[in-house]
């Protein structure tokens, strides 16, 4: 009886971190770039009771007796499925359509990699992300220019003074083998970990990775029905975790009361 009072509470425990992920994944259902998480779970070790015997017969018996003791988290999945793409009318906004990063520089100097393509020109003429960090490679717009654009290879152009055009640079894409992998910092970064494996960076947009949209963002790939639908069954899970030591409880008040 006290096995399920054990069982049980992780079964609490584990969908109140359900709760947490799905809630995070609906706080950011208008965050650009953003990439859902899912949380797994595993099964806990169990305990045989009774092992396969052999019978009367010969062999064994086909089954054995055992008990789990509970389930655990055992990861929290992101999803790198494609949001929808949202026009703005920016030029400065740019969406990768199909595979790749953004590579962005940390005030630190290391790299960081991100789907948000909501870009902006801060007192220089730099091309940065909304916190003010610098795109890799650099690209600069100088003071005057008008009708920037940029193209789906990453060629960045703009007129000068004199109307004539311009090439500013190219922004290029990296690409992971496991994006999963990937540390989440915040801010629609995302930092490189071994899991993630060995990253392809410098790519030419279109030439093995997805295609730059200027004029769009990638939206969240938050599904609003289907996380409430997961909520529901998270909520329902917690409930019936809940009965089940509600019950444990009520059996071992019956035993504890037998010799009244």
């Amino acid at each position: 009886m006290i096995r399920a009072l054990w069982t049980a509470s992780t079964a609490m425990l584990a969908q109140q971190l359900n709760i947490d992920v799905i809630s995070n994944n609906l706080a950011n259902v208008n965050t650009a770039g953003y990439k859902k998480s899912r949380v797994e779970f595993q099964d806990l070790i169990y305990e045989t009771i009774r092992g396969a015997a052999p019978t009367a017969l010969g062999g064994y018996t086909p089954t054995n007796l055992a008990v789990g003791h509970g389930v655990r988290p055992a990861a929290t999945q992101r999803l790198f499925s494609m949001g929808n793409l949202q026009p703005t009318e920016n030029p400065l906004d740019v969406a990768i359509d199909g595979d790749g990063f953004f590579v962005v520089q940390l005030p630190d100097g290391t790299p960081a990699y991100t789907r948000d393509g909501s870009f902006k020109l801060n007192a220089d003429g730099d091309l940065v992300t909304t916190d003010g960090y610098l795109v890799e490679p650099g690209i600069n717009i100088p003071p005057g220019a008008t009708e920037v654009a940029i193209a789906p290879d990453g060629t960045v152009t703009y007129k000068d003074q004199n109307g004539d055009v311009q090439e500013a640079g190219q922004i290029t894409l990296a690409r992971f083998p496991n994006p999963a992998g990937l540390e989440a910092l915040g801010r629609n970064l995302f930092r490189a970990t071994p899991a993630a494996g060995y990253v392809e960076d410098g790519l030419i947009p279109g030439q093995g990775c997805g295609t730059l949209s200027s004029g769009y963002l990638e939206m969240s790939n938050v599904q609003v029905v289907e996380e409430m639908v997961n909520m529901i069954t998270a909520q329902r899970a917690y409930e019936i975790s809940a009965k089940a030591i509600t019950a444990a409880d009520e059996m071992l008040g019956v035993a504890n009361n037998l010799r009244r």
